[in-house]
């Protein structure tokens, strides 16, 4: 599926066998499925998909045994910034990804992490036509990650830019495409318009 006019996200068919920590601290082993960022003239970049034995899950750019040469920003992205998928509560066959954002900050080479943002911050960052893209898919949406009282409405068609809140992508239990699309959206690709490997997020 193409993100942009040159960056595309594809399944590799390519499964592995990983050993590692959980986004809970747990060690465990676990499968997980390889997608490909691709962008023309590019080193490749590799998402996993990982389901855990615990029955945890989550999204991130892989580190393989030698990282291509490529800007420092870049580099030190692989294995972090992971990306947990968990099930929502009563949430009739939904779950969810928070749509946390990397913001790379200027004079480092590791990009930060940004959890509560208006929805415009949101959209700047990420690219309001790509999150409409993701929630014009069959029984996606962007919301509040918590419930509390008083706050704004998601609102893509009008983005608030008043009140920071914590978002989050929900999604049907059976569509593994919406949170690769997802972790790409919102951890890698700040990053690559940060190194100059894609142009700006369009202005709205």
């Amino acid at each position: 599926m193409r993100l942009t006019d040159q960056l595309t996200l594809r399944r590799s068919g390519t499964r592995a066998t990983r050993h590692g920590a959980t986004c809970s601290g747990s060690t465990e082993n676990g499968t997980a499925v390889e997608w490909r960022l691709v962008l023309p003239g590019r080193p490749q970049l590799t998402l996993h998909d990982t389901r855990w034995d615990n029955g945890e899950r989550d999204l991130v750019l892989h580190q393989p045994s030698v990282v291509p040469e490529m800007p420092a920003l870049l580099a030190n992205l692989h294995g972090r910034r992971r990306a947990g998928i968990e099930a929502v509560p009563a949430g009739r066959g939904r779950l969810r990804l928070m749509a946390w954002t990397v913001i790379p900050r200027t004079g480092s080479d590791r990009a930060g992490f940004k959890k509560s943002l208006t929805t415009a911050q949101l959209a700047t960052q990420c690219g309001l036509s790509l999150l409409r893209t993701l929630t014009s898919r069959p029984g996606v949406t962007l919301e509040p990650a918590f419930d509390q009282e008083d706050l704004p409405l998601v609102d893509l068609e009008h983005p608030q830019d008043v009140k920071p809140l914590q978002h989050a992508l929900y999604f049907p239990v059976d569509d593994d495409e919406t949170p690769v699309m997802a972790y790409a959206i919102t951890r890698v690709m700040p990053t690559l318009r940060a190194v100059d490997w894609l142009p700006p997020s369009p202005a709205f």
